[in-house]
């Protein structure tokens, strides 16, 4: 072989050789530095348990969606599924959480925590939209977007009546009670805007639904002054005169205020 055609093979070999190791290098670069690339099932799902219990939400995460990724249909992965939509709700991502929530639900339906998915679900949802300023200001939850209350109280709602025994049932049974006064104090809410401005029917509409649909909420002797006034101002004097009363039977203390 000519000295030419051995520089040329040797060249090649060099840049061939330096190919590999550039991307060797690149490899490296993209993997998770969180995450050993041949840790087992087992180790995985307890190294991310031990960092959900250190409260190291960031690790758990990564930890679990890999074992979910590396082993879908492991020993470990249904739960790694649940417990990563508790890790996202304690890292104060409820949307990530409902998800995560969801997912477990949609992929086993009649797995052995659904109960508690749903649980997730709804403190999740009463989470949502929150911010830091809001925390610490702790606003009026009446005067938040209705729809994500309503989410929160389907999932409590169905937890109760799915799984009357379950361990999360109280809870969420005082947590139905503390959304219902919130969703009729939101509708009193808006009663009351359509009141200040002169809306009357508006507001007799409003405070109507909130006697009609949260029946039992400690909304309802406001909803009832409501509708008494909004009845005076549209000259509804006998709807007025009925309402007056059933105030007076059913709330004599509130009733003597708006005399």
């Amino acid at each position: 072989m000519s000295l030419i055609h051995r520089l040329t093979l040797v060249t090649a070999l060099i840049v061939s050789l330096g190919a590999l190791n550039s991307c060797s290098q690149f490899s490296k670069s993209k993997e998770d530095p969180l995450v050993d690339p041949i840790v087992s099932a087992a180790q995985l799902y307890n190294e991310a348990s031990s960092a959900l219990r250190r409260r190291d939400y960031a690790t758990a995460i990564a930890k679990y969606e890999t074992l979910e990724g590396r082993y879908p249909f492991g020993a470990y992965t249904e739960q790694a599924q649940l417990e990563v939509a508790y890790a996202y709700y304690k890292y104060e991502e409820p949307d990530l959480a409902i998800a995560a929530a969801d997912r477990y639900i949609r992929l086993h339906p009649r797995g052995e925590h659904v109960d508690y998915a749903l649980y997730l679900k709804g403190l999740a949802n009463m989470d949502r939209g929150q911010t830091l300023i809001t925390r610490v200001m702790k606003p009026d939850l009446a005067k938040r977007d209705q729809s994500v209350l309503e989410e929160a109280y389907r999932a409590f709602a169905e937890l109760v009546e799915r799984f009357p025994e379950s361990r999360y049932v109280d809870d969420a049974s005082r947590r139905l009670i503390e959304l219902r006064n919130m969703l009729a104090e939101r509708e009193l809410y808006v009663a009351d805007y359509y009141m200040r401005r002169g809306a009357w029917l508006a507001a007799a509409n409003r405070a109507q639904t909130v006697i009609e649909r949260y029946d039992g909420s400690s909304a309802i002797p406001d909803a009832l002054v409501m509708l008494i006034r909004a009845y005076d101002k549209l000259g509804l004097d006998d709807l007025s005169s009925d309402t007056r009363q059933i105030l007076e039977i059913n709330f004599p203390d509130r009733a003597a205020q708006l005399k």
